[in-house]
Formats: structure tokens, C-alpha cells, sequence
């Protein structure tokens, strides 16, 4: 590459906004069957990834229950489409699930398209 410079990627936290987990209707308690007499409860939490351009913003809707995090819809704005931002909001989901030891449920159709262009993260999807 000469006379060019490469160009490294963006840090995260200037263009990616991790919102804090929204609590609907206080908490959210979920019941499974469990072997003992007693069911085993569970915390979830619901939240959301954004990315902000250009007064829009885009997202990635996801709820976390345990070591589950399921990965529900996203929307980018008719402005923003064809940026790729579709893209960086499931990576950034599959990265962070990776660094907590999650597993994750895909629900959303665009994230299960981004995995098959990466199947780097088979391994945490249920």
C-alpha cells in the first residue's frame, strides 16, 4: 500500500451507543421447568443498540435472560440504508455476547443473514 494510509477501524464507543437495559413494567421474571420441585426463576432485561448518523438513529432490539441473549429486530432508517450499519449493529451484538460467555437466540432476519456471511459466529447461536 504504498502512499496510502490503511485505515483502522473506528473505535466502538465513538459511533455505537450501548443504552442501558430497559426494565418494562418493573421486572420481568421468567419461570422454566427445573428438576427440583422448585421452579428456578430468571431475570430479563430488554434493551437496545444504536448507532446515530446524521440525526437518525438505528437499532438492534434485544432482551437478555441468564446467559441468553436474544437478538429481536432492527430497523435502520430509509436515510441510512445501504450503509452497513445493519451489519455493525449484529457485530457488535455477536462481540459483546462473546466477551459475557453468552449464547444467542437470532430472531431477527437481518442478523440471521448477517450469519451467514459470518459464520465466525456459529458457535454462540443456540
Amino acid at each position: 500500500m504504498s502512499g496510502a494510509q490503511a485505515l483502522l477501524p473506528v473505535p466502538l464507543a465513538e459511533h455505537l451507543r450501548l443504552l442501558p437495559p430497559i426494565m418494562k413494567n418493573g421486572l420481568i421474571m421468567f419461570r422454566r421447568k427445573a428438576s427440583s420441585a422448585k421452579p428456578e426463576s430468571v431475570q430479563a432485561t430488554s434493551g437496545r443498540i444504536e448507532i446515530e448518523r446524521q440525526g437518525h438513529v438505528a437499532y438492534l432490539e434485544y432482551t437478555l435472560a441468564g446467559k441468553i441473549l436474544q437478538l429481536i429486530h432492527s430497523e435502520v432508517p430509509q436515510a441510512l440504508r445501504g450503509q452497513g450499519l445493519a451489519s455493525e449493529l449484529a457485530h457488535s451484538a455477536f462481540e459483546w455476547a462473546r466477551e459475557q460467555g453468552l449464547k444467542v437466540d437470532v430472531i431477527c432476519p437481518s442478523v440471521a443473514e448477517y450469519l451467514t456471511k459470518h459464520p465466525e459466529y456459529a458457535d454462540l447461536v443456540l
